[in-house]
């Protein structure tokens, strides 16, 4: 049976564009209800039962029976001996990789994660203390493939931010892809080679909402966190949602995307393999091809159907394309940036002879790949900036995972005696107009000479 992908196409000249465009990009972030209520009852059991719970769930779920949760905990020397396990070239692409991702992440915290004061002209210090968080849980996901680049991603900034524990959490589930798995509770090699090389603190093989909730609440065996950060399926989405607020998360990740601007200078096999690079994430995933020429938007959709056929996830890449992909013809390149501004997409590749003309008008994405050679994958696994990007059209207000996700910040106030005369009279009048007489006295009594309580004869 022959795989076709047919992948919307738009014209922003036809009537009825706009409409066909909003239908096209509508993604319902809702949690189905049921998922809702399993995730709220597997939250509160672990809360209570702890490892119990979570042990109880590993084998429901993954289908993994262990007598203890040591028995899901990876040591560090099972870390290292995957590592020295890989073949050369793939031990060499892995510290490669992570090297850049640490030297960018380096780079990010010279930039904007240090702490500062300076001292106004009564003496008063004010400024400005940056720490990092003291332990954090990443969650690599684990159920349709094994993601060493979430490990490095997720890891290294809080690494390289200073986090004192970073608790992994990794599925090895019985099923993959909806069948059972060849190797039921395999333990990926570069997974665990990956978070090795990234100074992952503790490790365990549990997966799914229990991950979350041992995360969050902590068990005998799992520590508590201050943050989870890293992506999972509906089940791991609606679990980090309920735990906000007991700890800190990153965000809730919606479905992969990728947006082409191209002139049509670039091969158009180069862009429909771009097409493809997030189409085979999952079926929900979406590929937006824009162009002001429409023969190359014809070479692009004649590409993708002589391409897709030999790609392992065909079936997959096919129905992405096919129900969520678009090829959009635009009457020009600066309509074309005003779309995608719109769109505010997870990854923008600007494809043409000129990526840093159109760089400017561009305003709203996680990441921007400027020229034909910037392929996205490139950035998924060893350019340096992170991948986790928001994504569902948040990148008008979310930034990419970094450094200053785990760090906060503490504002630092030391007043002088000179500067207590001067604010504390701010303050007071301030505080007697909201109502708060404690507030007020508390600075008038830094004044000298003390003027008495209002109101008192």
């Amino acid at each position: 049976m022959s795989l076709k992908a047919t992948p919307l196409q738009l014209s922003t000249a036809d009537a009825g564009f706009e409409a066909a465009f909003q239908a096209r990009l509508h993604w319902s972030a809702d949690t189905d209800a049921a998922i809702e209520q399993r995730v709220a009852d597997i939250l509160a059991d672990v809360r209570v039962r702890g490892d119990a719970a979570v042990l109880e769930y590993t084998q429901r779920f993954d289908g993994l029976g262990a007598a203890s949760m040591a028995a899901l905990e990876l040591r560090p020397e099972e870390l290292k001996a995957a590592f020295d396990g890989l073949p050369a070239t793939q031990r060499q692409a892995l510290e490669q990789a992570a090297q850049r991702v640490r030297t960018y992440h380096e780079a990010q915290k010279r930039a904007s994660g240090e702490s500062w004061s300076y001292r106004d002209e009564d003496g008063t210090l004010l400024g400005q203390k940056v720490t990092p968080l003291d332990r954090v849980g990443i969650y690599v996901p684990g159920g349709k493939a094994a993601y060493p680049s979430s490990v490095l991603m997720n890891a290294i900034p809080a690494h390289v931010a200073g986090v004192g524990e970073i608790v992994m959490v990794v599925p090895t589930p019985a099923h993959r892809n909806g069948a059972p798995s060849a190797h039921p509770g395999e333990r990926n090699a570069l997974v665990l080679a990956a978070a090795h090389v990234a100074g992952v603190t503790r490790a365990f093989t549990i997966g799914g909402a229990q991950a979350v909730a041992a995360l969050a609440y902590g068990t005998a065996t799992v520590p508590k966190v201050d943050k989870i950060t890293g992506p999972g399926n509906a089940y791991v989405a609606s679990a980090k949602k309920r735990v906000f607020g007991s700890v800190g998360i990153d965000m809730i990740a919606g479905p992969s995307e990728i947006l082409v601007l191209a002139d049509g200078s670039t091969p158009a096999d180069w862009v429909a393999m771009d097409l493809f690079s997030q189409a085979e994430h999952d079926e929900l995933a979406q590929s937006i091809l824009l162009s002001p020429d429409a023969a190359y938007i014809a070479a692009v959709q004649a590409a993708i159907a002589r391409l897709l056929p030999a790609m392992p996830r065909a079936a997959i890449i096919a129905k992405s394309l096919s129900d969520r992909g678009a090829l959009i013809h635009t009457r020009s390149m600066e309509e074309a940036c005003a779309i995608s501004n719109r769109i505010a997409p997870e990854h923008l590749e600007v494809s043409s002879r000129e990526p840093r003309r159109w760089e400017p008008l561009l305003r709203h994405a996680g990441a921007i790949f400027l020229g034909a050679y910037t392929s996205e994958s490139l950035g998924d696994y060893c350019a340096g900036p992170n991948h986790v990007l928001p994504t569902s059209g948040t990148a008008r207000f979310s930034s990419p995972l970094g450094v200053y996700d785990f760090q906060k910040r503490s504002s630092l106030i030391e007043v002088s005696a000179a500067g207590a005369q001067r604010l504390g009279a701010i303050a007071a009048e301030l505080a007697y107009g909201e109502g708060l007489q404690a507030h007020a006295r508390a600075a008038e009594l830094r004044l000298t000479p003390v003027p008495p309580m209002r109101g008192q004869a």
